[in-house]
């Protein structure tokens, strides 16, 4: 028997891809005049649980200001999505009430408290489910981990979902969240594609929701699994130029995977340091330096962009045509998504620019594009976010679990040529290599 999803990181089934296509029909059924639809169409986070009942579905947050909603299809079907936790909208209720009180008073220390308390207040009557029978608050679940729960935990829709299918006694089978209507103007969101639960608000609370399930494994936690080994380019007495396969991480992070930094010390030696990185999914050269001096030396041309980097891409198909021109400059400032890490989003306000050249190479009869990055910056997930958003190509990258649709195949993104100045002799080296 298969196990339930694990909701960070996963790639639909066709049977949870079918009820999210069957929940957007549902919807688009909805006159486009209601006060439903027209929130709905601005951009909204969906969920779907699938049980030994049937489906379960719910939204993010709060629909037109309401907690809870249903409606009855032209065809006379009736649609039910999962209502908030514990419902603070309702106008006369303690919540909304102190909520003004609080807006009323001067801004200062007083203030800030009772905003405080309240918000504390709110998060004890949350109290969550789980299949093991247990039960406890938001700021229970949060003060375990020592940290305090983000304004709006618990009101994602995967967390109602489990909730519902607990309160009715059904057994979750797989779940999964997925976008209706337009993209936001900072994230990547594109109306069908499901997408990963977000880490700052809902792991501690979908951790504790999923106890008493049999979870599938974080596949983070396997460690890299690809049938591609390292590919050692280049060494000398000052660096070692490798190729990265896609899935292994470049150095030591949270899971206990290897990284290519390990499997180097272990035959060079411990004095092997790192000078930059790719991202895991990511395949590609990259350049190791085997002292202080040449660590330092390699860094200093990174940051000071006398390195010249080419990446090799496949962008997704889309019934939509591509517009863009075929060479052309993107240049979007990214941020970080704080209740979301690592994904980026597009920040106008307070992001750090990011330059990308790009050239299409070919488009393919199935959609799909190939295309050749240069990045005049080295932003987290640049090429990636550049590639998805709205404002750059508008198609993620093939394979991307963040920004596009996960394929249960790697990520067709891969550093293919980096030159650099050695950092004992000057001399200018290029080492290059094709995406396998």
């Amino acid at each position: 028997m298969s196990k339930f999803t694990y909701p960070f990181r996963y790639v639909p089934s066709p049977a949870l891809e079918q009820a999210g296509r069957e929940l957007i029909a549902l919807l688009d059924t909805l006159p486009d005049y209601s006060r439903e639809k027209q929130a709905l169409s601005r951009g909204k986070m969906l969920g779907v649980l699938l049980t030994d009942h049937g489906p379960i579905y719910a939204f993010s947050g709060t629909l037109g200001g309401r907690g809870e909603f249903s409606f009855d299809t032209p065809a006379g079907e009736r649609v039910d999505f999962a209502p908030l936790i514990f419902d603070w909208t309702a106008a006369d209720g303690y919540f909304r009430l102190r909520e003004a009180e609080i807006g009323s008073m001067p801004a200062g220390p007083a203030r800030s408290l009772a905003s405080a308390q309240l918000q504390e207040w709110l998060f004890d009557n949350y109290l969550l489910l789980n299949a093991a029978g247990e039960k406890a608050s938001i700021r229970q679940i949060f003060a375990a981990r020592g940290i305090c729960a983000p304004g709006g935990t618990g009101d994602c829709a995967a967390p109602k979902l489990l909730q519902r299918a607990y309160l009715l006694g059904w057994k979750p089978l797989e779940m999964g969240e997925l976008w209706y209507g337009a993209s936001p103007a900072s994230e990547v969101r594109e109306q069908g594609r499901f997408y990963p639960s977000c880490m700052g608000k809902c792991g501690p609370v979908l951790d504790f929701m999923m106890r008493g399930l049999e979870v599938d494994p974080n596949p983070l936690d396997a460690g890299y699994t690809g049938r591609t080994e390292p590919e050692l380019l280049f060494f000398d007495d000052d660096i070692i130029v490798v190729n990265k396969p896609s899935g292994m991480l470049s150095v030591p992070g949270r899971i206990k995977a290897k990284s290519m930094l390990e499997l180097l010390r272990e035959r060079f030696g411990p004095s092997v340091e790192s000078c930059h990185r790719l991202d895991m999914d990511t395949s590609g050269v990259m350049v190791f330096a085997r002292n202080p001096e040449s660590k330092s030396n390699l860094e200093a041309q990174f940051a000071s962009r006398s390195t010249d980097k080419f990446y090799r891409a496949r962008l997704s198909a889309s019934p939509l045509p591509f517009t863009r021109p075929r060479k052309a400059t993107i240049a979007l400032p990214l941020s970080a998504d704080y209740y979301d890490r690592p994904r980026q989003i597009v920040d106008f306000e307070s992001g750090k620019l990011a330059v990308t050249e790009y050239e299409v190479l070919e488009q393919f009869a199935d959609g799909e594009i190939d295309i050749r990055f240069h990045p005049l910056t080295g932003r987290t997930h640049q090429l990636r976010v550049h590639s998805a958003h709205s404002l750059g190509l508008g198609r993620p990258i093939k394979g991307d679990c963040l920004y596009g649709a996960p394929t249960g195949c790697r990520l067709f993104l891969h550093a293919e040529s980096l030159s650099f100045d050695h950092p004992r002799s000057g001399e200018r080296m290029t080492f290059s290599s094709p995406i396998q």
